[in-house]
């Protein structure tokens, strides 16, 4: 059988103008900044009009470590958000905004699928209202100012080997991760190592992500700490004065994205860090715009839940004070037997066995959301290949685990297919009461955060830290960083460091053999063994199949 391409598909749909979607919000289109006809920002004013609106219910939708069989999270997410809407309950779906970065690298496009995607799926997939653009430029306005800076006679005294501020680009470049600056002579600046991360991995990101305001916004650029003085002191963004017109290039940026899906659903999308290099969730103005406007929040972190379900968790609803009422933590028969040690192309054959080996994946999963006392409902995204056996094999174990269970077919039939999770979702906000609070507590001493979340959430017998980490944490604390949440950087293709160990991961050590620490956003960040903070492209890069005609229609964006 031969099925419509993602494209294809959105490209048929029947889009309102941003305008009506907006109205099943209550937005009036004075309160929108128009970017076209099928996509706007939501205006400050708005805010004004709803912030003493009560709450919704907010809906967290994270999974199970990623794998090559495909577990489709968001697709869930936006499948969710539109069979709430079919089952009349006013909802809003809050997405990240896809980078370039895998857009043209690895997964192709991120909006979704099938016939539960979030449209313009081109425009949200590329460039969009040029949010992550204008991180980039302002991330690279300040790298810009510390090498002038140098180069003017570095009055603040700057050790060049001690800059920890590099630059960025949105695009997957690994000859970029390691440079040298300032080659040419003295006329071109003062030569230093230098390097590149990707922009979804920029402390701008985090910080556009968990301002309040564009106040905070700035305030939060201030701190931000460049590098440091000969003397061992840090050196703020704010020392160089480049705060101002950092959060004048955001400001627009800090404004949340409104667009809608296949069924005309409200989405917010607005923000996009990586969960395996950053904190994985979209803008907490997003979240907190949708919650004032809808019945129902549906969100997602982004990979597996040991990451980005654990840095919503303990950094964005901690730094923002939301309390999540559910949890819907997404699974597929076929990855769970990819756990099992099945091979990619046995994965259609019924194998109880190795989906019995691959299920401790899942388990896993569901004891650590289990200690953040939120319920947790587990849905499996069904594929055409699964068996009933293989399907009444993982529903048993999840009932008896406390868990709602449904199956979605949300690819293949969108809100329709969607229906079944959203009554067990709907069910476990009714019956069962969140009591959601943090993994560790703020005072923790920044060594046992690390040891926290290695030990509790991926199963670690310990930590092991590198050369030299330990002195920093100790000279974070010493600066008053001490009470920060801890982002850990790891794969997200395993609950270990080592993307190789699948399924549940015994009898291993975290590696941390590098600690940072964001100060603007309010967080250590500790890199566990070899994650780059700046991916490669893949043999075969997506970019490969994407192609443009004459009149301009794109092609290969999945």
């Amino acid at each position: 059988m031969s099925y419509k391409s993602d494209i294809e598909i959105a490209r048929e749909a029947k889009v309102l103008p941003i305008t009506q979607v907006a109205e099943k919000l209550g937005i009036e289109a004075d309160d929108l900044e128009a970017y076209g006809k099928y996509k706007a920002k939501i205006a400050p004013s708005y805010w004004e009009k709803i912030k003493d609106n009560p709450d919704g219910k907010l809906v967290l939708v994270t999974a199970i470590n990623p794998t090559p069989a495909g577990e489709g999270k968001t697709t869930i997410t936006v499948g969710l958000g539109q069979a709430l809407g079919r089952l009349g309950i006013k909802s809003v779906i809050a997405l990240r905004e896809p980078s370039l970065g895998p857009c043209m690298g690895v997964k192709g496009g991120a909006a979704g699928g099938g016939y539960s995607q979030v449209v313009p799926m081109e425009d949200i997939n590329l460039h969009f209202t040029g949010d992550i653009h204008a991180i980039s430029t302002a991330h690279n306005l300040l790298s810009a100012m510390i090498d002038n800076h140098l180069q003017q006679g570095n009055a603040l005294g700057i050790d060049p080997r001690q800059i920890t501020w590099k630059r960025v680009v949105d695009l997957n470049d690994r000859a970029l991760r390691h440079i040298v600056v300032g080659l040419g002579g003295k006329l071109q600046g003062v030569p230093r190592e230098d390097g590149y991360m990707i922009t979804v991995a920029s402390e701008i990101m985090a910080i556009l992500c968990l301002s309040r305001d564009l106040k905070d916004l700035k305030e939060r650029i201030g701190r931000i700490i460049i590098g440091y003085n000969y003397a061992g002191q840090p050196v703020t963004a704010a020392d160089l004065k480049a705060q101002g017109a950092m959060a004048t290039l955001l400001k627009d940026a800090i404004h949340p994205n409104l667009v809608q899906t296949l069924e005309n659903t409200p989405a917010i999308i607005h923000g996009g860090p990586f969960a395996n290099i950053a904190h994985g969730c979209n803008s907490l103005r997003a979240t907190r715009y949708a919650l004032k406007t809808a019945d129902v929040v549906v969100t997602e972190a982004g990979f597996g839940a040991d990451l980005g379900a654990e840095k919503f968790l303990d950094i964005k609803c901690r730094i923002g004070g939301l309390k999540p009422s559910a949890i819907v933590l997404v699974a597929t028969v076929r990855a769970l037997k990819y756990n099992g040690g099945v091979k990619r192309d046995q994965l259609g054959t019924e194998n109880l066995e190795a989906l019995a080996a691959g299920f401790v994946n899942l388990q896993k999963h569901i004891e650590n959301l289990q200690q953040y006392d939120v319920p947790v409902v587990v849905t499996l995204n069904a594929f055409v290949t699964d068996t009933e056996a293989e399907t009444k094999f993982i529903e048993d174990k999840v009932r008896a685990m406390g868990c709602e269970f449904a199956l979605a077919r949300v690819w293949e039939k969108g809100g329709e297919g969607g229906e079944e999770l959203a009554k067990a979702v709907l069910k476990t906000l009714e019956e069962k009461e969140s009591h959601y609070h943090p993994l560790y507590p703020d005072d923790m001493p920044l060594d046992k955060k690390i040891e926290t979340i290695a030990t509790k959430i991926y199963g670690a017998d310990g930590v092991i830290y590198g050369a030299g980490v330990k002195t920093r944490l100790k000279k974070f604390a010493e600066m008053g960083f001490g009470n920060c949440p801890v982002c850990i950087a790891k794969t997200q293709y395993s609950l270990s460091d080592n993307q190789k160990k699948l399924g549940r991961p015994t009898g291993f050590k975290i590696t941390i053999r590098e600690v940072n620490i964001s100060a603007g956003a309010g967080f250590v960040v500790a890199i566990a063994g070899d994650i780059m903070t700046m991916p490669g492209l893949p043999p075969v890069p997506a970019a490969e199949n994407i192609d443009i005609d004459e009149n301009g229609v794109i092609t290969g964006l999945f």
